[in-house]
């Protein structure tokens, strides 16, 4: 392309989803209950930029160490996020933005792999040998190929600036390398733990870095023809992305961009003297309308894969279950648990899988050892809505457990609720959760649909109040689109113009 190379990853890991539940990376109280928890993580652009006839595949010009610990890393990549996302439109899109960005970058003979994770994290990050990561999550986020653009040529900056090789100077760094590289080959859970404990160090970088990026990749953005300003507004809207979340209780971010790249208001006004080199605002491409028709249907929220969160209930259509956690709880639906908590009572509740053999009976399984605090005498056998199960309790730290396991379709699943010691709601709230559990119907299964996001036009009299009622499967809808849709402070809708709803 142009002379450059630009790759598309387009090989997609799937999880098995049952085992994926089966990690246990507790948080809160839950962490105390389980003893093995170790064990268990470019269309836009010029019409000249078109594909080669004859592309030079980029893995056959990479070379060095840093090229093959990027490699090394890709695998777990896909793993921690979902795999890739297959979307020939997006990919489109962000290739042409990328083909822009490599013409004016210092570094034109740069090879980047560009490849869209199927997660719904708000992430960019990249490796070691010109792998970029961009997660839909992030796109959906974004509101025009400027924003893109930015993010896009943040990362790109901190291959330029050879970030990567000064991060390997850390014995730390080289340390987790080797270990990732050896936890690919050997455990792929082990290898996913080892990204999400150390919150992707090899995708990370310090204050300085950042901040150097920030400035190179403005500086790109700007010689692309793209509106420099377009950087330091999607750091406004990640600021009220993260203020979002953290009303909701959500405030783990080990797999978001906010991690790293926190948008605080010194970033953000460096990012606005960065821009002012380029001349005042209204200047350069921001595209919105096209960038919007690009994401339009994209995928939002939880993935098929990982089941999905309505209302209260969680369900699942390739496992045929679902139950429902009580009112008061925020749910969180990770890739390796559902987890559930309540602020007004400190409960918390955990939902995922284990792999236990048919012939194994289920007090037994109990029994094998993964639960701190066990008390033998409280096993029971039961049956839920017709189910084979078992439950315990158990008592570690400062906490109450009810352990309830739940055989169904061949699989087993687990549910355990916490609730501070010598709370006597515990019985009731887990009589609750695990009464709740059972088979999905088969009209059930066929109505389970994930959402999406639709770009709509606003209509005569439409307000953003009119246009977040047609949200659905979201909690707080108004609040939500404005944060997608970037406005800010007493911006309001504007007939006419493209705006960002989720619909299923």
């Amino acid at each position: 392309m142009m002379g450059r190379m630009i790759t598309l990853a387009t090989a997609a890991g799937r999880r098995d989803v049952v085992m994926r539940r089966a990690k246990l990376a507790l948080v809160a109280a839950l962490s105390l209950a389980v003893t093995s928890c170790e064990s268990m993580t470019d269309i836009f652009g010029d019409a000249a930029i078109k594909p080669s006839n004859s592309p030079v595949i980029a893995e056959n010009v990479r070379t060095g160490k840093l090229a093959r610990v990027g490699a090394a890393q890709h695998p777990k990549i896909l793993a921690t996020y979902g795999g890739e996302y297959s979307n020939p439109k997006l990919e489109r899109m962000v290739a042409g933005i990328v083909g822009k960005l490599v013409t004016v970058s210092d570094n034109p003979g740069e090879v980047y792999q560009i490849t869209i994770l199927n997660s719904p994290n708000v992430n960019a990050f990249a490796l070691p040998g010109g792998y970029l990561y961009i997660t839909r999550g992030l796109l959906a986020l974004a509101n025009d190929t400027a924003e893109l653009a930015a993010v896009i040529a943040h990362e790109m900056g901190h291959v330029t600036a050879n970030h990567g090789i000064l991060r390997q100077q850390k014995e730390a760094e080289v340390e987790l390398a080797s270990r990732v590289v050896s936890d690919v080959l050997a455990d792929k859970d082990a290898g996913r733990r080892a990204l999400v404990r150390g919150k992707l160090r090899l995708a990370q970088f310090s204050r300085n870095q950042e901040l150097q990026a920030d400035a190179i990749g403005i500086q790109t953005i700007g010689e692309a023809g793209f509106d420099p300003y377009a950087a330091a507004d999607f750091q406004k809207t990640m600021a009220a992305y993260m203020e979002f979340r953290n009303k909701s209780g959500d405030t783990d971010t080990s797999l978001d961009f906010l991690a790293t790249h926190p948008s605080t208001p010194q970033r953000i006004e460096l990012a606005v003297g960065h821009a002012r080199k380029f001349g005042g605002r209204g200047q350069g491409e921001r595209d919105r309308d096209a960038y919007l028709a690009g994401i339009d249907g994209m995928l939002f929220g939880d993935s098929p894969e990982e089941g999905y969160v309505r209302g209260q209930s969680y369900s699942h259509a390739a496992l045929g279950i679902t139950f429902t956690f009580p009112q008061g709880f925020e749910i969180d639906n990770r890739a390796e648990a559902v987890l559930g908590s309540r602020e007004t009572d400190n409960a918390a509740v955990r939902f995922d899988g284990a792999d236990v053999p048919a012939s194994q009976p289920l007090a037994t399984y109990i029994a094998s050892g993964w639960v701190e605090g066990l008390d033998p005498t409280s096993i029971r056998m039961t049956t839920v809505n017709g189910l084979q199960a078992a439950t315990a309790r158990a008592s570690a730290d400062q906490w109450d457990f009810d352990i309830t396991v739940i055989r169904a379709g061949g699989s087993v699943y687990r549910l355990l609720t916490a609730m501070p010691r010598g709370s006597v709601q515990l019985g009731q709230l887990a009589q609750e959760v695990r009464g709740s559990f059972r088979r999905l119907s088969s009209a059930e299964k066929r109505a389970l649909k994930p959402l999406t996001l639709q770009v709509v036009k606003a209509g005569p009299g439409q307000t953003e109040q009119s246009l977040a009622t047609r949200m659905r499967g979201v909690s707080r809808p108004r609040e939500l689109f404005r944060v997608l849709n970037g406005l800010e402070g007493n911006q309001t809708v504007v007939t006419g113009q493209s705006y960002k709803i989720v619909v299923d």
